[in-house]
């Protein structure tokens, strides 16, 4: 636990003797291999900082020098003993923060240097190594403290005998032990308001009572019950976290609470009013035998009516997800009407409905993805149906629509994401136009859509009329792009991020170039083989090209509209050919323009891989000859053939001169002297 500087930060760091930093009344000897706490800084430290320096011990004049001490901190130093006269010259000593050292071996003299701090308010004894009765003993003159951390120690039972004497505690860290049994260990802490008990071995919490607890954590143990006594006191705890534990039922809350945060993520739990086979259990009950001394108490619970004594009136976050949850009770969705986030997500639904006698009116963030899906019910009348709902998450289910009308009173939903359903788009073209959709337009308030992985296939008509989206997913949609981009007409001035990754997309005809308020485009994952030209008009921030068949980008790709407004290109796995490679010189060269995955761009070289920013001299040369003026080459290579043939026909016709010269003589019929 460490106090923040605030305001005596304001000055500059400034050097100190022993190598220490100062700031105002700040002294910070950090990582400095200290062995004793340094004797020639100034008088009028207020904190001192010695973290990971090798002080093994604190003497009784280690602070002598320092009076006016009010936060000090020794974490990491390995320190085994203060000794009992260490504090006597620092009486103002509010913070202490001592983790991860070796206290346990000389607990018993430190405990009585620490029942000399009458100020101390935060103490900090992680990672010592403590015992349960070692804890006892340090901390039982302490009653001045307010926050205390044993976390991360080996800490296994706790009982009324620990905390004693520590009426102000307000916060208590005790995560990271190996505790499995607490025994009316907090019933002395009359003032404690947060209580982590994380990552520890409890298999259950029942008879919870502390009424005055604001909040609780106890993820991460094994806890299969939680139950809260059956009385009508008003419990102040505000939140609950028991997510990631072994959770069977839903938790058993106190009746009065303030609660409005409750996290039961990761359990096993579920609800039994009905079977999936669709049996009843509306008459079956389990009893809770609880064994407290020689008394002995027995908790009647119906399984159906889990939530029967709990309030839960004011929640206001509600995360289940991660369960095996395949239904909800009738009345659940009434006793949250407070609820602005639901979290369902990775259970068993097959089913989810919602009516006008269950509105959620203040629910923002509804999440269903990864379930099993296949109905969502809605009874729409003239009542509102999540009229402030904003996100919408329906990913990876089995829907193939949504109810007609659903949008009609989500009058503020921005964000929708049915990636990985089998769903269309109304109006579907032609002969398809039968099958159910799904239909968003005119919902004017959605910027956010997500429909990658839906099978969407040949987009035509005008699916997004009267939206005003921002947002576009249509990846892993192998046929979306079977035409062209007409239907995209409705979004040219509002769309900006629009994602076609995996759409098979290969032809450069593809027209862009109206989509001229786009500043996000992935076209990663395709089979390009050549730049589509209409995106050199457009004004991108973003553009990714990863995983295409590219063996090349335009030379002037850095001055046209789009390399001058570019800041991020994605070019990674693509056959690039290390012999046409003036376009990444230039790209290089642009100003203001990353390429966050040029060290895994490589170009092709015969049947090398190379890195374009270090091509050996034998790969340069041999692309020079590739790259030299084509009339120069035919030239070159056509001379040496053009004089072979001439000298080949001067031979010739020095050996047959005088033959030829006699058949030309005997064909013209006169003699010629010689």
């Amino acid at each position: 636990l460490v106090v923040g500087w605030g305001s005596r930060m304001d000055a500059a760091w400034a050097p100190s003797p022993g190598g220490c930093e100062l700031v105002q009344s700040i002294m910070d000897c950090t990582g400095r291999w200290l062995s004793s706490i340094p004797e020639n800084l100034r008088g009028d430290t207020e904190e001192l900082f010695l973290d990971d320096n090798t002080i093994h011990v604190l003497g009784n004049d280690s602070l002598l020098l320092y009076p006016q001490l009010w936060h000090l901190s020794l974490a990491r130093n390995r320190l085994q003993l203060i000794e009992p006269g260490a504090f006597l010259s620092s009486q103002g000593l509010e913070v202490l923060s001592l983790t991860d050292n070796l206290l346990s071996t000389n607990y018993s003299l430190t405990a009585a240097a620490l029942s000399a701090l009458p100020a101390l308010r935060t103490l900090d004894l992680a990672g010592n190594q403590l015992r349960e009765d070692m804890v006892s003993v340090l901390v039982s003159n302490l009653s001045s403290l307010e926050s205390l951390s044993v976390a991360r120690n080996i800490i296994m039972r706790l009982d009324s005998s620990i905390f004693t004497n520590l009426t102000q505690l307000l916060e208590l860290n005790l995560e990271k032990n190996y505790i499995f049994e607490i025994d009316n260990a907090f019933e002395g802490l009359p003032s404690l308001q947060r209580l982590n008990i994380a990552y520890n071995y409890l298999p259950c919490l029942v008879g919870f009572g502390l009424t005055q607890l604001r909040m609780l954590n106890v993820s991460n143990n094994v806890i299969e019950w939680f139950l809260t006594l059956e009385n009508d006191d008003l419990f102040e705890l505000e939140v609950l976290d028991l997510s990631h534990n072994r959770l069977l039922f839903f938790p058993v809350l106190p009746r009065q609470n303030k609660l409005h945060s409750l996290l039961l993520q990761d359990n096993r739990m579920s609800f039994y009013q009905r079977l999936p086979n669709g049996t009843s259990l509306a008459n079956v009950t389990v009893q809770f035998l609880i064994i407290d001394g020689n008394i002995t108490n027995i908790t009647t619970v119906r399984l159906w009516d889990e939530l029967c004594h709990s309030n839960l009136s004011s929640l206001r976050l509600l995360d289940m997800s991660q369960n095996q949850v395949w239904g909800l009770p009738d009345d659940f969705l009434a006793q949250v009407p407070s609820l602005t986030h639901l979290k369902l997500n990775q259970n068993c639904l097959e089913a989810f409905h919602l009516s006008e006698e269950d509105p959620l009116a203040m629910l923002t963030e509804l999440d269903l993805s990864q379930n099993q899906l296949v109905e969502l019910g809605v009874k729409v009348g003239t009542g509102d149906i999540l009229p402030n709902l904003q996100l919408f998450n329906l990913s990876t289910n089995r829907l193939q629509a949504l109810p007609p009308g659903i949008f009609t009173h989500t009058r503020k939903i921005t964000t929708l994401d049915l990636s990985h359903n089998q769903v269309g788009l109304c109006p579907l073209p032609g002969e398809a136009e039968s099958l159910p959709c799904v239909d968003i337009r005119g919902v004017e308030t959605l910027t956010h859509l997500s429909l990658a992985g839906c099978g969407l296939q040949g987009m035509g008509g005008r699916p997004f009329q009267g939206t005003s989206l921002m947002h576009l997913d249509l990846s892993d949609n192998r046929q979306v792009l079977s035409g062209d981009l007409a239907w995209l007409q409705d979004l040219v001035l509002t769309l900006r991020v629009l994602s076609l990754r995996n759409t098979s997309l290969s032809s450069t005809a593809v027209d862009f170039s109206a989509l001229n308020s786009l500043v996000r485009l992935d076209l990663s994952g395709n089979s390009l083989a050549a730049f589509p030209p209409s995106l050199g008009t457009l004004r991108l921030h973003s553009l990714d090209l990863r995983d295409n068949c590219l063996r090349a980008l335009p030379p002037d790709v850095a001055q046209v509209p789009l390399g001058r407004s570019l800041r991020e290109l994605y070019l990674s796995r693509n056959p690039y050919n290390c012999c046409t490679l003036g376009w990444w010189d230039s790209l290089q060269q642009a100003e203001g323009l990353r390429v966050p995955d040029g060290r895994e761009v490589t170009c092709s070289h015969g049947s090398r891989a190379l890195s374009p920013g270090a091509l050996p001299e034998p790969v340069l040369q041999s692309c020079r000859w590739q790259t030299a003026d084509l009339a120069l080459l035919y030239l070159v290579l056509a001379l040496p053939t053009c004089l072979t043939l001439l000298v080949a026909f001067v031979i010739i016709f020095l050996m047959l001169k005088e033959k030829l010269l006699k058949m030309v003589k005997t064909r013209c019929g006169a003699s010629s002297p010689y």
